[in-house]
């Protein structure tokens, strides 16, 4: 529950940070296994794809080929044409700046290439010397190419693995401190709710021990107000009863039997009544019930069934002087249910009920009230 006095907003906050936090997290880690994870495949893979081998190993297969083809049948057509083919794709891989740039034989080694092109061309002979000139000093070149690469190769793996690593840590740690930030967070989140609804909890508490008569656990004065306002425009009864000479019973018997008899009262009140009926205490002898009613008639059996309940009860009282036991005087009224017919209501009941102690007490009388008076 929401503690009163505050914005919902201040109660929530820490739930959002929550949120916030885990749903950060989750990005991050999609983000590893988005670009991250797939960025290392992609350069360490070295299959299924052109780029994934070195060039230089790619040319030095196809002059293999090429070398392979015309020491078969260097005088054959096809032979020639198919060795032509393989020699032409190797000087077209070995043909890239980075090689001219960096390595000095690449470009004899091209010239070479170039000119067994030509001679394969113009279908002129090829021996032997001109195959060791032409196709295996391109060979060492290209060989010298690629270890030469892959030593650089694995420098920048080592570079890479290292990058890897570290931005590994940082996620890690990243990811730590979000999810105990998040939990922190919704901890913060808890305690606070926590605490509002132990506030409104308590609040609640006090509200219902205001309205209620500690003693006897019935509503009290504010309550039966309360009670009157909740039942706007119905048609309403009450019963103002006053326990005959209560001082003189506590006087003779003690405060503590007093309390108990009040609290027995209570119980024979709400049994005479019934259900559908609301009992308060309004001092210390005096009560007030509280209940639907339509009509005078109803409202008077109400009246004389309450007064005989107490009288078959037969309580003892020894410092009565009228009686042996336990009486009642009784006040009633009706009223619509506003403030100001409970007004008019309870001064009718008022009434009633000194007019039943001036007539020697242990009785009932209803307020006639006109239905102007009930209307308001």
């Amino acid at each position: 529950m929401v503690e009163p006095g505050l914005p919902w907003w201040r109660h929530v906050r820490w739930l959002w940070l929550s949120l916030m936090s885990f749903v950060a997290l989750m990005l991050l880690i999609a983000y590893q296994s988005r670009w991250v994870y797939p960025e290392i495949h992609a350069y360490f893979s070295q299959s299924g794809n052109l780029t994934g081998q070195q060039l230089a190993t790619r040319a030095r297969d196809y002059l293999q080929q090429g070398l392979d083809l015309l020491l078969q049948g260097p005088d054959d057509a096809d032979i020639r044409q198919q060795a032509h083919f393989q020699i032409k794709l190797a000087y077209s891989l070995f043909d890239i700046g980075l090689y001219r740039r960096e390595y000095d034989c690449t470009a004899p080694s091209l010239d070479a290439i170039d000119e067994l092109l030509v001679r394969l061309e113009d279908n002129q002979p090829v021996t032997a010397p001109n195959l060791r000139e032409s196709i295996l000093a391109p060979m060492r070149c290209l060989t010298r190419i690629e270890m030469h690469q892959l030593d650089r190769r694995s420098a920048v793996t080592a570079v890479f693995v290292e990058k890897t690593r570290r931005h590994q840590g940082q996620v890690l740690a990243g990811s730590l401190v979000i999810f105990v930030l998040g939990l922190g967070f919704w901890l913060m989140h808890e305690l606070q709710r926590r605490r509002a609804a132990r506030s409104a909890k308590e609040s609640l508490e006090w509200m219902s021990r205001a309205l209620r008569d500690p003693l006897t656990g019935v509503g009290n004065r504010s309550a039966l107000h309360d009670d009157v306002v909740a039942k706007h425009g119905r048609p309403m009864g009450l019963l103002l009863v006053d326990i005959d000479y209560f001082k003189q019973y506590n006087d003779s018997l003690g405060h503590p039997d007093g309390d108990r008899l009040l609290r027995r009262l209570v119980e024979l009140i709400q049994q005479a009544m019934g259900k559908g009926t609301q009992l308060y205490r309004l001092g210390g002898d005096e009560f007030a019930v509280l209940f639907a009613c339509d009509d005078d008639q109803s409202l008077d059996v109400s009246c004389r069934n309450l007064v005989e309940s107490l009288r078959a009860a037969a309580l003892p009282h020894p410092s009565h002087p009228h009686a042996t036991h336990v009486t009642f005087s009784v006040g009633a009224a009706r009223f619509n249910a506003d403030h100001a017919g409970y007004e008019r209501g309870y001064a009718a009941a008022d009434v009633a009920l000194y007019k039943v102690k001036e007539q020697g007490r242990d009785g009932w009388q209803v307020a006639a009230l006109d239905n102007r008076e009930l209307a308001g």
